[in-house]
């Protein structure tokens, strides 16, 4: 590797360079990884081919304020983020526990970051340099931009912009955003006058001068009551739109955050512009006596093929982040990163994954959004496919037949999240079949989450019975071609509206389709979804229905038990809640038992 090419991380760089001052210095939780998977490194790269001149913090000792000074003060600004993760996610499991390890951080070693990065960071950043504008940015200050509920503390946050004291928040995926506010701090213009940007959010201290917009309840009343929080969030989620949405207002004490309505999507041929940037696909060479950085194995040999997901499922934040409109790259563009991988040393003729947020998405839903936006009331998806989406996988099928005969590529996979519902909408099966027949690694990763109806309402995926036909067509498929593959459905336990009856509803289908799930992930509430408003609130946002949460230590243990009921070290978890909900008639020694009576 190639030192010199990286983006400068140290004094010595700058030198080499010949750069007296830097315009903006990039301060982040995560190593730094100059790959397109990874936001810092996008945003780095695009200033630079905007003109800038840029440096990296990674992952500074936050302790004191001298790693925050050791490129020197930046010329125009400090551009924060934690990295690829909310740090609390990054640090601690969904039990609240210390994570061992962190795939962002040099030999996956765990503590480099604090809690709360972008808070932490900024406010170092203040102590160091008191009149230098900061910007903070990525998926921990997009999610938590308005008044939130924050599993951690177990109560209502303020917004980080408040928290951070930076002087502007750029939500979403930020190259039209940052390109814009630094070309406006070059010009001369103060960062307390850059309040007229998409995608962007700014406080002020009255707000007699706004036109328009949206007021949502305040801070101090959706922290006090539940009902508020609720339908605030539903307003905030419906104007996610670059077309339709409004200006929203909400006010913290004595002050006002305003969020900007979103930032349009980049057209295909800017997300070919930023994907042919001169990343150099790596770890810098300083990690290298540490073993390098882990989170660069499944991205290495990847390629992100789109952006955006209309798939609508509640337990996700892409709707607050990324957006609904799907944007797909170029075949072309594709094609040329796919060389650039088989140039690779260490390739070994297999691209892991060719997908985005849902691989199989490539382009908007419908032609409507183009034009008035995404539907506010309407589901592309859910609970069935809408009579306007365009259901094709002509071009992404295109774009992987000409990966896997390009010379040196043995084998394309696909291990991002393919949308099943969508698969069985196609009349044509000719995707299906390539998929099972080129595209499988013996094993299959699907997201039905769950069986129970009222569950799957509530998580705004399909009716179960979608599954089970896309299941039989799998294998079906797959006896057809003469390959022995199999299906890994991932699930969800402890999600809003599940209870101890959906849960054993779950076990009692795993067990008739022979599937003991190795791994089940049980609900995290993480900021800027309606799951983890249900969570909070106990009401669905849509519809300010009450929902059932489960929320004791020991039901969410019982439930996550229930579908791992194989295992001797669940007997007792399972034991118990079958008798609880009064279901013993599934323990003993007959086929439809879950588990055996060794008491009797």
């Amino acid at each position: 590797m190639n030192r010199d090419q990286f983006m400068v991380i140290n004094r010595k760089d700058m030198e080499a360079r010949e750069w007296q001052q830097l315009d903006f210095i990039i301060v982040t939780g995560d190593a730094y990884i100059d790959h397109p998977s990874f936001g810092t490194a996008i945003i780095a790269r695009v200033l630079e081919d905007a003109g800038f001149k840029v440096g990296i913090i990674a992952q500074p000792d936050w302790r004191s304020i001298e790693d925050f000074k050791k490129l020197g003060k930046p010329g125009l600004g400090f551009l924060v983020t934690a990295g690829n993760m909310d740090s609390m996610v990054s640090h601690y499991t969904v039990n609240q526990r210390k994570r061992r390890d962190d795939a962002y951080s040099p030999g996956g070693q765990s503590g480099r970051r604090p809690d709360r990065a972008t808070i932490v960071y900024c406010n170092r950043l203040k102590e160091a340099y008191k009149d230098v504008p900061i910007i903070i940015g990525g998926i921990e200050a997009s999610l938590r931009r308005f008044a939130h509920y924050d599993y951690w503390d177990d109560e209502v946050r303020r917004s980080i912009l408040f928290d951070s004291r930076a002087d502007l928040l750029v939500y979403g995926m930020g190259e039209r955003q940052i390109v814009e506010i630094a070309e406006n701090l070059d010009s001369g213009l103060d960062i307390e006058y850059i309040r007229h940007i998409p995608g962007t959010c700014y406080i002020i201290g009255d707000k007699d001068n706004l036109y328009g917009g949206i007021e949502l309840n305040s801070y101090e009343e959706v922290a006090a009551d539940k009902r508020k929080y609720a339908k605030s969030f539903k307003i905030q989620s419906d104007e996610q739109d670059p077309i339709r949405g409004n200006i929203l207002i909400q006010r913290h004490k004595d002050r006002y955050l305003v969020q900007n309505p979103p930032a349009k999507p980049l057209d295909r041929e800017m997300m070919d512009l930023v994907y042919s940037l001169p990343y150099q696909r790596d770890y810098h060479p300083a990690y290298e006596s540490a073993g390098g950085v882990p989170a660069i194995r499944e991205v290495k040999f990847s390629i992100t093929s789109s952006r955006g997901c209309y798939g609508g499922c509640s337990f996700c934040a892409l709707n607050f982040h990324q957006g609904q409109m799907v944007v797909g790259r170029s075949k072309s563009s594709i094609v040329a990163e796919a060389k650039k991988i088989i140039a690779d040393d260490d390739f070994k003729g297999y691209i892991h994954d060719v997908g985005g947020p849902t691989a199989n998405f490539r382009n908007p839903a419908c032609e409507k959004q183009l034009h008035k936006g995404v539907c506010k009331d309407k589901e592309c998806l859910f609970p069935e496919p809408c009579g306007n989406l365009k259901v094709d996988h002509s071009e992404y099928l295109d774009i992987l037949r000409t990966l896997r005969n390009l010379e040196g590529v043995k084998k394309v996979f696909i291990r991002s999240g393919l949308r099943f519902d969508y698969i069985m909408a196609d009349n044509d099966d000719t995707f299906f079949e390539e998929l099972c027949k080129h595209h499988v690694s013996g094993l299959l990763k699907v997201a039905p989450e769950h069986i129970s109806p009222e569950v799957l309402e509530l998580m705004g995926k399909p009716d179960s019975q979608v599954f089970d036909k896309f299941r039989e067509k799998f294998y079906r498929i797959n006896d057809k071609i003469d390959k022995e593959q199999y299906l890994v459905p991932y699930l969800i336990s402890s999600h809003p509206g599940s209870t101890l009856k959906s849960a054993i509803e779950l076990a009692e289908y795993l067990r008739d389709i022979g599937h003991q799930p190795e791994q089940v992930q049980d609900f995290y509430p993480t900021p800027g979804t309606s799951s983890t408003t249900m969570y909070h609130t106990g009401y669905d946002p849509k519809t300010m229905e009450q929902v059932y949460v489960p929320k004791s230590r020991k039901e969410k243990k019982m439930q996550r038990a229930l579908l791992q009921y194989r295992y001797s070290r669940n007997y007792n978890l399972v034991y118990e809640a079958l008798q609880k909900a009064g279901r013993e008639d599934l323990i003993g020694n007959h086929d439809k038992a879950l588990i055996k009576d060794k008491y009797a």
